[in-house]
């Protein structure tokens, strides 16, 4: 049994997320659905499917982020899963979604220092390779931050390129093993597929899967014509992030997720990048080595990593103030 909270639950990821949790996590556990709009609607509708999964629900303040509700939807948590943010819309980078997300980041972040400083934190709220670092500042101010316990959410990634590849090589998408590092931007994330056991890819192949893999969340905002991004994979996406991390939590061993966590105590050079994780009762309970690379992939390992340490300080600077040369 555990107690998750979903911060941003009557979003478009939000809304499905809680939908696939409460249907999906341990009987007995409870579900905390937090959001500072139509919250209360959203549960009562889930309140009614059939699962031995307990639901609270709390209205926050638009204008007031330190309020009573995310005080009260903050405490005794195991798990804090966080879509909540504004989406990205046609034209936009994932810096233009920068200033206002990472506000409502840096608003929740300080509620869970103050009343679960000790539980499992996932952001899902784009930027990604920006929100993490503004997390983690935010808990370190409060004298609170443990670095094993902080994950960004790069599991759609994965998703995406197990279903492409299962599209088309012909085989069963759940079955395809591939990792997916760096960060979580089409100009930082890195699919290895020179290492996908059981298959192999022409060089038109891999470009072409690449890009594809790396475009897939524009095309979704090109194909909703401006009325939304991905929100529907995402919660898939953020559902199976979030059940791994509550199974690792109930003492089951050796699941490995890809995903963007602190680095930095490894040689990797940054201080965060998305890497094959074992999750463990504590959060990160190891960091796994990358699968080999051929040459190409090491290149461009190489030139990504600029990238997310820009990423990386823009959060920086956003929660202290920090400047950057």
């Amino acid at each position: 049994m555990v107690k998750v909270l979903v911060a941003g639950a009557a979003g478009g990821i939000g809304q499905p997320l809680s939908l696939l949790l409460k249907n999906q996590l341990p009987s007995g556990s409870t579900l905390v659905l937090y959001d500072v709009i139509n919250v209360v609607g959203v549960a009562e509708d889930i309140s009614h499917i059939n699962t031995n999964v307990k639901l609270e629900v709390h209205l926050g303040d638009m204008k007031n982020a330190n309020n009573e509700a995310v005080n009260k939807a903050t405490t005794g948590l195991d798990l804090v899963v966080i879509p909540a943010g504004v989406p990205r819309k046609p034209g936009m980078t994932r810096d233009d979604l920068f200033k206002v997300n990472a506000g409502i980041v840096q608003g929740l972040i300080e509620a869970i220092a103050r009343n679960s400083p000790k539980a499992v934190i996932a952001i899902i709220t784009n930027p990604v390779n920006s929100t993490v670092p503004v997390a983690s500042e935010v808990l370190k101010k409060a004298g609170v931050y443990d670095a094993k316990k902080l994950f960004g959410v790069s599991t759609l990634d994965v998703v995406r390129a197990q279903t492409f590849i299962g599209q088309l090589k012909g085989v069963d998408p759940s079955k395809v093993d591939v990792h997916v590092v760096g960060g979580h931007s089409p100009e930082t994330m890195l699919p290895l597929l020179s290492a996908v056991p059981g298959v192999s890819f022409t060089a038109e192949e891999t470009s072409t899967l690449s890009t594809k893999i790396k475009e897939a969340g524009t095309a979704v905002v090109n194909a909703k014509d401006g009325n939304g991004s991905a929100t529907l994979s995402m919660a898939y996406a953020g559902a199976r992030f979030a059940m791994s991390v509550v199974r690792a939590l109930g003492g089951e061993k050796g699941i490995v997720e890809d995903t963007y966590v602190d680095t930095a105590h490894t040689d990797l050079g940054v201080p965060f990048l998305a890497v094959p994780v074992e999750l463990g009762t504590e959060g990160v309970a190891k960091i796994l080595p990358f699968p080999a690379m051929n040459d190409s992939e090491k290149a461009q390992l190489k030139e990504l990593l600029p990238v997310v340490q820009k990423n990386i300080e823009t959060g920086v600077s956003f929660a202290t103030g920090a400047v950057f040369a």
